[in-house]
């Protein structure tokens, strides 16, 4: 049996939710730390778009790169010493755009308390290749009643993303027609 190169009519293979699906986790310190004395926003952010890019990367078999992040949600506060995981999944693909969903969890690094949701977020990748060019990914393959309901939400988000977009473009067209260049 010989490889053959996949053409532009071949269609690329799909690939389960659980291919890709990874945990990140990190015991949060205080120069993590914000003036308030909990953990920065912009720390999650990162393990965030860090586990994010894994899934993304893993996917699409190459580099990918953050396009957007949609509805970054912090629930409650970080503190120090907390255990993070996140928790990351492709929910839909495009051509060669991928929606990443992610979970934030902690719980205390010394209790045996059950860890707590703490934000989640959905983000955006794009594959590219060695130039930059974006390129095919694989569709994604949802296994379970869940990995279905979040396909179809990610499907919504999407057209929402286009729509916003489109409105954006029309007016900002409208305002330079109307010499309004600002």
């Amino acid at each position: 049996m010989t490889d053959q190169a996949q053409g532009p009519e071949d269609p690329i293979p799909g690939k389960p939710t659980s291919a890709s699906r990874t945990t990140l986790s990190h015991i949060m310190t205080a120069a993590e730390t914000n003036l308030l004395g909990t953990v920065h926003g912009g720390v999650i952010m990162k393990l965030v778009d860090d586990a994010a890019g894994a899934v993304a990367g893993r996917h699409s078999g190459g580099p990918a790169v953050t396009a957007s992040m949609d509805e970054m949600v912090f629930l409650e506060p970080v503190q120090v010493g907390d255990l993070v995981h996140v928790k990351a999944q492709c929910n839909w693909t495009g051509r060669s755009s991928m929606e990443i969903g992610v979970r934030v969890l902690a719980e205390r690094w010394n209790e045996s308390t059950p860890a707590q949701q703490v934000g989640s977020a959905y983000l955006v990748f794009a594959a590219v290749d060695a130039d930059g060019k974006t390129r095919s990914v694989p569709p994604v393959i949802p296994e379970t009643e869940r990995d279905q309901r979040r396909y179809q939400e990610a499907q919504i988000r999407r057209t929402h993303r286009l729509a916003r977009r489109r409105a954006i473009k029309e007016l900002r067209d409208r305002r330079a027609a109307e010499g309004l260049n600002d």
